[in-house]
């Protein structure tokens, strides 16, 4: 048989062909110096013997064979193949192991807070269905971090809106961004700053009724931040007044 890739022609002998472990050892044997033919024989392996135990772990091997060259081009292609694997085997115990590596190949390409946040959101909902359909996988602890990483980073993206716009003065606009930190991501590590600058905004919009809680939330609960010395002063203003 005659499979070519690339303009290479690879050459499978006839005992091999008809062995689904000899044809995906073949292919871990090429899979680090030559990923391209290694994939010959792995794919040979799904496509002769579907349902061989061997063809699961053919196809996670390809997988990783993408993901390994962790470039944008090969990290999309990559999550193209664990979305199959999942698909293909949903009951597989490989497949929380595909699932995360599927968060992966859009975690390790996430932008930090201030660009684009597009690839954090998508590796945050994977994890997510991650954690909700194998919960009790060894994968699923990792998930969980991953999450709380990827909460952190969203939740300091809308900070980082929210504060340009405090900062022009669009308090209208500042306060739903900081909001929705509140809502969407209460364990945020920085909860400090995001009740200052939502009572500060509230406060400059001359709404001073409902800058209040929020100041009194900060001093009752971050009593050491230097955000509670400003609320405090800001609240005493109001006393004063």
């Amino acid at each position: 048989m005659n499979y070519s890739c690339s303009n290479k022609q690879t050459e499978i002998a006839s005992d091999i062909a008809t062995s689904d472990e000899a044809l995906f050892k073949l292919g871990e044997q090429f899979i680090k110096k030559d990923p391209e033919k290694a994939r010959i024989y792995l794919r040979q392996v799904i496509d002769s013997f579907p349902k061989s135990f061997y063809a699961q772990r053919a196809k996670l091997a390809i997988a990783d064979s993408y993901f390994e060259k962790g470039d944008e081009g090969n990290m999309i292609i990559a999550a193209s193949e664990y979305r199959e694997f999942i698909s293909l085997y949903p009951l597989s115990p490989s497949a929380a192991y595909a699932q995360h590596q599927l968060a992966m190949t859009f975690y390790k390409k996430a932008l930090k807070p201030g660009l684009d946040q597009t690839k954090t959101r998508q590796a945050h909902a994977e994890f997510k269905k991650l954690v909700a359909k194998y919960s009790l996988s060894v994968e699923s602890k990792s998930a969980i971090e991953k999450i709380n990483d990827c909460e952190e980073r969203l939740a300091e993206h809308l900070f980082h809106i929210g504060k340009y716009y405090y900062k022009v003065k669009a308090y209208k606009a500042s306060i739903p961004r900081l909001l929705e930190i509140i809502t969407k991501y209460p364990n945020y590590s920085k909860m400090d700053k995001i009740y200052f600058y939502l009572g500060d905004s509230y406060y400059r919009w001359n709404k001073i009724e409902q800058s209040t809680p929020y100041f009194r939330k900060l001093v009752s609960d971050f009593p050491q931040s230097k955000y509670a010395k400003k609320a405090a002063r800001k609240l005493k203003e109001r006393e004063i007044d």
